[in-house]
């Protein structure tokens, strides 16, 4: 009887690589929840709802995602750690919701450790200085010096205590000594709608979610939080070049609860 690892079927399908010998097995015989720990439209449900049209090619099947928010999410991991060990139920997630939360929430009521599987690690996402087009500032300096001279009245959105545009801005008040004010939102897609219509004035966000709005106008880049300009934004100068080294890259990868078979046998 053959036997397929179906850790290894998620492995392959998130690379491109599918073996027509796996597609013939018995799994998956029904959808696939990714659950998402943050609202619709941030980078995090961006990223699931890529890699989710692509498994679903590669596997012949659905792929349902599900939207699980608050707690900088923490709800939405926990509920995948209670789910059902059968392949069927699995979380995306990040360095913040997989590794941060464990450290800084002591009350959550699973351990990310012992009660999660992991899958496949999805790419790096670079974060971004960005700023409401009402700031006003042409350069990562002047955004600082803004800072220093307001900064108590200024706001900044971040998907919660934990989450990646938290960490961000964490690691921007070590490298330039500003600071702000931080409002916690359920994801950092709700808060970048916030910051385009200037009721927040600032954040560290991930790439892939800021970027859009960059280019549409909408808000400013100032700076990347990479070693090296992005090849997608070269035109947006490194923090380092503006004399704040800060190197923060959130990196995203797929969890399955504690206990799933890693192999099933056809029927």
């Amino acid at each position: 009887m053959r036997r397929t690892n179906w850790l290894v079927i998620f492995s392959l399908a998130t690379a491109g690589v599918f073996p027509d010998a796996l597609q013939a097995q018995d799994y998956p015989s029904k959808p696939i929840t990714i659950v998402v720990p943050f609202t619709a439209g941030g980078p995090t449900d961006v990223m699931a709802r890529i890699v989710g049209e692509h498994m679903g090619k590669q596997l012949g099947q659905q792929i349902v995602i599900d939207n699980t928010t608050g707690a900088a999410g923490s709800i939405g991991v926990g509920k995948v750690a209670r789910a059902a060990a059968d392949g069927y139920t699995i979380s995306i997630g990040h360095v913040g919701t997989h590794v941060a939360n464990g450290i800084l929430y002591k009350n959550l009521n699973y351990d990310i450790l012992t009660d999660l599987e992991p899958i496949a690690l999805l790419p790096r996402n670079p974060l971004l200085v960005v700023t409401t087009n009402q700031v006003p500032a042409a350069t990562l300096w002047g955004v600082v010096n803004y800072l220093n001279d307001t900064g108590s009245r200024i706001f900044g959105g971040t998907a919660g205590v934990g989450s990646g545009s938290h960490l961000g801005a964490l690691a921007f008040f070590a490298a330039t000594k500003a600071r702000y004010q931080l409002v916690p939102y359920r994801g950092t897609g709700p808060a970048v709608q916030d910051l385009i219509s200037g009721q927040i004035q600032i954040m560290v966000d991930q790439s892939a979610n800021s970027l859009p709005h960059v280019r549409a106008g909408k808000i400013r880049a100032y700076a990347v939080t990479a070693a090296k300009r992005s090849p997608a934004a070269p035109e947006i100068p490194t923090a380092a070049e503006a004399g704040f080294p800060m190197e923060v890259a959130i990196w995203h990868g797929l969890w399955a609860p504690k206990g799933t078979p890693r192999q099933s046998s056809p029927g």
